[in-house]
């Protein structure tokens, strides 16, 4: 490999980190959902282990809201429709 074709595949890689651009997936606090719902929601909806779906409804309830997953807007989009599903508040932002 020259050194021209080298440093254009790093321009490209640059690019692609400029251009996908890091989103989080927000839950938030309400009065209506349990514990154990926004756990399981949390396991089967963003894959998280038991443990992470604790600590993040842990967050949820006492500061109002929690990143609970981070990524781009297309791999977050499905996650949110199926927490609202669920009837849990979120957002990507």
């Amino acid at each position: 490999m020259d050194i021209l074709t080298e440093i254009l595949e790093q321009e490209d890689v640059m690019l692609l980190e400029d251009t996908t651009e890091m989103r989080e997936l927000v839950v938030y606090n309400d009065d209506v959902n349990t514990f154990e719902h926004v756990i399981n929601t949390l396991v089967q909806v963003c894959r998280h282990t038991q443990e992470q779906a604790e600590q993040c409804t842990m967050l949820i309830h006492y500061k109002g809201k929690c990143t609970v997953k981070l990524g781009s807007f297309t791999e977050l989009q499905s996650m949110c429709t199926a927490i609202h599903d669920r009837g849990i508040s979120a957002d990507i932002v």
